[in-house]
């Protein structure tokens, strides 16, 4: 994962914004962790609306107050503002914890590109060796909140094991490669209980107590 910031500085957004200007720093804080890059701006009004659900998955998944031991998540914010100014102004509330790249970085534009983000706000999900599990993160995190958590976990090890894929997922992109494990683990289980929705509800996603 390091290699993907390698020659390059992240600032952790502290007070004192310390930099982490080795590999071996940036490897520390990433290593063996899911890494989301988060892409938004503080002029993007649907990055405004979209800020305080990714702030709250954030916290709950890592701030001990609400777990006993953080989740292995790390999250870097790819500016795509247009000063400086906005950048900072967008980063005073976020926590802490988060990551970013300098403004004057030219890798927060090539980020872009390189993972063909489209729009904001945008979430790139990455495994710690840097491959890529959703480019649909922001999606998830609005739609599942934390549980997405455990199905990128899910499929950062079936991406890990080496053996042919299923028939239902050999075929899909990473994009979509969580929401087809939902789907299957749904299957799976629908099957285990004689065709009944493990939810109890009608339908895949089922009903209060679905699946995550």
């Amino acid at each position: 994962m390091a290699s993907l910031f390698s020659g390059r500085i992240l600032i952790c957004n502290n007070n004192d914004q310390d930099e982490l200007d080795t590999e071996a720093e940036v490897s520390r804080r990433l290593e063996n962790r899911l890494v989301l890059l988060f892409f938004g701006a503080g002029a993007c009004p649907q990055c405004q609306a979209f800020v305080p659900i990714l702030k709250d998955f954030f916290v709950r998944l890592t701030d001990e107050f609400y777990v006993l031991r953080a989740a292995q998540l790390a999250l870097v914010y790819v500016s795509q503002d247009s000063t400086e100014e906005q950048q900072d102004l967008f980063l005073k509330d976020m926590p802490t914890k988060w990551l970013f790249l300098p403004f004057e970085d030219e890798l927060r534009r090539d980020l872009g590109r390189q993972f063909s983000v489209e729009r904001l706000p945008a979430v790139v999900v990455l495994k710690p060796d840097g491959d890529v599990l959703t480019r649909d993160g922001a999606d998830e995190i609005q739609r599942l909140g934390t549980a997405c958590f455990a199905n990128w976990q899910e499929a950062a090890e079936v991406l890990d094991r080496n053996f042919q894929l299923p028939e239902d997922l050999e075929d899909q992109e990473p994009r979509s490669l969580t929401e087809c494990l939902r789907r299957r683990k749904y299957r799976v289980e629908k099957a285990a209980r004689g065709g009944r929705d493990p939810g109890g509800g009608g339908g895949e996603e089922g009903g209060a107590g679905g699946l995550f």
